[in-house]
């Protein structure tokens, strides 16, 4: 169906359209709000990664549990080790072993390492039998069993407990994100549109698509997994871009019901904003999917979920637009300007403030082109030095009880001591033969002399007092070890060819130190290189972020090249030139590169963190650039659409580049600014979120989208395109004639054929 015919079918089924789209928000109503109980918190790690097999591989042969939380216990009064404090953790956590998922409990009263230097904190590790994705599941019940007992604190920490909290706090922070951006976009579109009626269409519109998609994103997750991170960003591109769309194609409707007079001046309107200016929200929509489905290509589940998350929106989005709301504008017709606050002219002049802007800069193009391209790139200069690394802890506020537990563990024990390397050791023939007894004694005293090594826990290290032929003596004895401590670790360790050794380190895992000893532990030429006949693999701590933030970005250029090509192929189409869609993608580069470089300067290197409400990270998380590069890469497209697709109607009328420039930002400026300042409006509520991966995805759209809106496209375009003047335009003939029958028509054919 031709845009053409949708405009005619949109005038005369308005009314089912409506009874259409009622149906479906009933039907969605039950479904939205439990959305966020289908997702998880993880999707951070795949099986295929040296981290995830070496876990895997201590699971399937070792019986190695696949989650763990701790239990912290502190005092000012008790002191550990004393009946006392025995006394008060027995009470307080009697019932705990058998809570549901709890398999066995690792307690501090056999392990003194887990108990603080002036014996006032200490820790029990809880192990559970479910995924680490699934493992918040185990703490509700957990804190259930627990009681009680004065003198005493008892925390939960660990992922688990991260992972739950992380949920609650997304669905708190989306909760007030939706009270700030409604109320504020509602403002904004007023002060657009200067009336009650024409500002709640754009609004509506964007509402209905935010609601079904959530019920969508509830359905998807109910079979796939997805993050919740999906929450947060299903809300601001789906208000973002429903009420952008509907902004767009409002003010059309409202230009093109200026034009005419007559009985069916509503109808021809219609018609005409679906066919002109609903052509460039299907192909604005068109970019930012593509953005989003590049996310899909991904295999980490953080990933993908956002890609198809992202996807479901959009698509609702452009529907709306492209159904709902002519329905509703042939409906409302001439009173679209009803309960006015103030006058709005609805047509453009051929001599506005945006087109004077225009000429002013097509007179000194590259006075104008050289510093804005320099601003933008000195923006982008604090990505030169970048750290990636993944979210832990620090990512939640101080009084969330996860990360309260996460300081209390970090001061008394170090952030090393709870994210070791997990050594999973497999060596020719039984591990405990005299032969391979030594190797591993050898390997495990080389690995504790390292100076960023604090301790290794093995097979081999059960006691610090036995000597290698004590080791080789306990372990070929045929009776097996005689001492029950011994014989508890070897099975708790060892079975067959494979041994686990546990190296724990005084960097948490985001530390550079402790992610350049595991490529060290992985390098065959290293000095830390396990012995001849010996294999290992890697995983814990340290070797999970590496092996995540290597994963992403050497998967990174994959997904960039599936958009760029295929946002080409679009725009190509759209607007019957080679030169343009390249500019197109130049031009979204570079305030793509200045949010990034704004993301490393506030979030990583802590700049603002006082008047934003956050602790500095020291770092930006791995998924975030990649994230935020597919979304901005369309939402910039999706303004470079509306901004082109006018001129380009100028130019096919005129053949004249200079008023093409000039008249297509007049038209489309105050739309595209008012477009832009929505998305600003709905991604800088984000800032409240208490979240850091929340309030910068938030802040780097809006980042980006101001510059987008501002820098670029009303003083970098005009300056490029006079520039480049008439080969702008330029397309091969045969090329152009080869691929006429299968291209849509202009919006200048369009209107010439209104007339």
């Amino acid at each position: 169906m031709s845009f053409d015919r949708l405009g005619r079918f949109a005038v005369r089924r308005r009314w089912w359209i409506v009874g259409a789209w009622a149906v479906i928000l009933l039907a969605a109503l039950p479904f939205a709000p439990r959305a966020p109980g289908v997702l998880s918190a993880g999707g951070f790690i795949l099986d295929d990664l040296e981290s995830a097999r070496a876990k895997q591989l201590l699971q399937a042969e070792l019986g190695v549990e696949p989650s763990a939380f701790v239990l912290v216990y502190t005092s000012d009064t008790l002191t550990a080790g004393t009946p006392a404090w025995l006394a008060a953790v027995s009470a307080a956590t009697a019932d705990v072993a058998a809570a549901p998922h709890v398999t066995r409990i690792l307690s501090h009263v056999l392990a003194p390492a887990q108990v603080s230097a002036d014996r006032h904190t200490a820790y029990d590790i809880v192990f559970l039998d479910l995924a680490p994705d699934d493992s918040p599941d185990a703490i509700p019940p957990v804190a259930a069993a627990l009681h009680e007992v004065p003198g005493l604190t008892v925390r939960i920490g660990g992922g688990p407990a991260f992972y739950g909290d992380v949920q609650a706090v997304t669905e708190s922070d989306l909760r007030r994100s939706e009270l700030i951006s409604f109320p504020l976009a509602a403002l904004a579109l007023l002060l657009v549109f200067g009336s009650l009626v024409a500002a709640g269409v754009p609004l509506a519109v964007g509402g209905a698509a935010v609601l079904v998609a959530l019920a969508g994103i509830f359905l998807v997750a109910s079979f796939v997994p997805m993050s919740i991170f999906v929450l947060n960003l299903a809300t601001l591109l789906g208000l973002g871009l429903g009420v952008d769309y509907s902004l767009l194609m409002t003010s059309r409707f409202r230009e093109e019901l200026a034009r005419r007079d007559g009985p069916d001046r509503v109808a021809e309107a219609v018609r005409v904003t679906v066919a002109t200016a609903g052509r460039a929200v299907f192909f604005s929509g068109l970019t930012v999917l593509l953005g989003l489905l590049g996310l899909v290509l991904f295999e980490f589940m953080i990933l993908r979920s956002v890609g198809i998350a992202g996807a479901i929106v959009v698509g609702l989005a452009v529907s709306a637009a492209l159904t709902l709301l002519p329905a509703l504008l042939a409906i409302i017709g001439t009173r679209i300007d009803r309960l006015s606050v103030r006058p709005v002219r609805a047509t453009p002049t051929t001599d506005g403030p945006w087109a004077r802007l225009a000429r002013r800069v097509m007179r000194h193009p590259v006075a104008v082109l050289i510093p804005t391209l320099s601003l933008l790139l000195v923006l982008g200069i604090p990505f030169l030095h970048v750290r990636f690394n993944a979210p832990d802890a620090s990512i939640l506020p101080a009084s969330v009880p996860s990360r309260e537990t996460y300081d209390i563990l970090a001061r008394e024990f170090g952030e090393g001591a709870f994210a070791p390397l997990i050594l999973a050791v497999r060596t020719t023939g039984d591990a405990t033969t005299p032969e391979n007894v030594a190797k591993l004694y050898d390997y495990s005293r080389r690995l504790a002399a390292d100076p960023r090594v604090s301790r290794v826990s093995s097979v081999v290290d059960v006691d610090p007092r036995l000597t290698l032929a004590q080791y080789q003596l306990l372990y070929g004895s045929p009776s097996g070890p005689p001492d029950r401590f011994v014989a508890t670790a070897l099975g708790a360790t060892t079975r067959g060819d494979l041994t686990a050794f546990t190296v724990y380190t005084p960097f948490g895992p985001n530390r550079d130190e402790g992610r350049a000893l595991v490529r060290e532990l992985r390098d065959p030429s290293s000095a830390l290189a396990p012995p001849a006949g010996v294999t290992v693999l890697v995983g814990g701590g340290a070797a999970d972020v590496d092996d995540v933030v290597s994963r992403v970005w050497s998967d990174f250029p994959r997904t960039a090249l599936f958009i760029v090509i295929t946002t080409f192929i679009v725009l190509f189409v759209l607007l019957r030139s080679v030169v343009l869609p390249i500019k197109a993608l130049a031009m979204n580069t570079l305030s793509i590169v200045a949010s990034f470089g704004a993301l490393v300067w506030i979030f990583q290197d802590g700049n603002l963190s006082r008047i934003l409400g956050f602790q500095p990270l020291g770092f930006v998380e791995t998924t975030q650039p990649v994230i935020l590069f597919c979304v901005l890469f369309g939402l910039s497209m999706d303004y470079e659409v509306f901004l082109l697709s006018r001129m380009k109607e100028v130019w096919d009328r005129t053949g004249d580049n200079t008023e093409a420039v000039a008249r297509g930002l007049e038209r489309s400026g105050r739309i595209v600014s008012s477009a832009a300042l929505i998305v600003v409006v709905v991604a800088g509520s984000f800032a409240f979120a208490d979240i850091v991966l929340i309030k910068a995805l938030g802040l780097g759209v809006a980042i980006a989208v101001a510059l987008d809106a501002t820098v670029v496209r009303a003083l970098l375009v005009p300056a490029t395109m006079r520039l480049l003047g008439k080969w702008n335009w330029w397309v091969p003939r045969r090329l152009d004639a080869a691929l006429q029958p299968f291209l849509p028509r202009t919006e200048a054919e369009v209107e010439a054929a209104t007339r």
